[in-house]
C-alpha cells in the first residue's frame, strides 16, 4: 500500500539540508522567507549571533496586499529590501526555506534585488 507523503515533513527535511551548507553573517546575512496559506514572511538573520536584523510580512501596515499571492510577494520584497538598505545590508544570502523558487517565492526574490539586495 502506498503511502501518502507529508508535504510538510518533507519541506522541512529539505530546509534542514540547505541550512546545514548555509549561514548567515554580519557582513552577508541570510534572507529568509516562510509562506503560510495566509500570509507572507521575510526576515534578514545574522546566525553567528542569533539576531534578527530586518523583517516585513504581509502583516505590516505598510503593506497593502493582506494575502500570500505574488501580489503581496512584490510589495514584501520591496519592503524588506528598503528596510535592509536602511540599516546598510546590501549583501544577502537567501534563503528559500525549502520551497520551490517559483510563484511567491521568486516573485519576493525578484522584488527584493529590484530594491537593491544582492544575491
Amino acid at each position: 500500500m502506498v503511502s501518502k507523503t507529508n508535504r510538510k515533513m518533507e519541506r522541512t527535511r529539505r530546509h534542514a539540508r540547505v541550512r546545514r551548507k548555509i549561514s548567515g553573517t554580519a557582513e552577508r546575512p541570510r534572507l529568509c522567507v516562510f509562506r503560510s496559506n495566509a500570509n507572507l514572511y521575510a526576515q534578514v538573520i545574522d546566525d553567528v549571533a542569533g539576531n534578527t536584523l530586518v523583517s516585513a510580512s504581509t502583516l505590516d501596515k505598510e503593506v497593502k496586499t493582506k494575502y500570500s499571492n505574488k501580489e503581496a510577494a512584490k510589495e514584501v520584497g520591496a519592503l524588506i529590501a528598503k528596510r535592509a538598505l536602511e540599516k546598510n545590508i546590501k549583501d544577502v544570502v537567501f534563503d528559500r526555506s525549502g520551497y520551490i523558487y517559483h510563484g511567491v517565492v521568486k516573485e519576493l526574490a525578484e522584488a527584493a534585488r529590484d530594491g537593491g539586495l544582492n544575491f
